[in-house]
């Protein structure tokens, strides 16, 4: 099946886990020419290109990016909150009611 990812786990002492993908001979050649280009294996390649993949998604998903003005905006409403609202100090004393302080 074109575009099929298989990952098996190899558990042996080196702990290593194999992928395998299967690409179309067109992808497996622009591959193996950028490897070549960089002196790499075409294993090497992959790998590395993968993991910045995967590292650039995760820091996409997870990092939030504010301007300036936003951060001091965030920074103040830390250090300065706004007053509860009416009802979060009615959620809040039923809670201590029923569980106890939150200290």
């Amino acid at each position: 099946m074109e575009g099929e990812v298989i990952l098996m786990r190899n558990d042996t002492a080196n702990k290593n886990a194999r992928l395998e993908a299967r690409i179309t001979p067109d992808i497996h050649a622009l591959i193996k020419r950028a490897a070549e280009l960089q002196g790499r294996t075409l294993s090497d390649f992959v790998v590395s290109a993968a993991r910045d993949a995967a590292i650039q998604t995760i820091e996409q998903t997870e990092v939030i990016n504010l301007s300036q003005e936003d951060q001091i905006r965030f920074a103040e409403a830390l250090i300065n909150p706004a007053p509860l609202a009416p009802a979060m100090e009615r959620a809040m004393e039923a809670h201590k009611k029923l569980v106890g302080s939150f200290e």
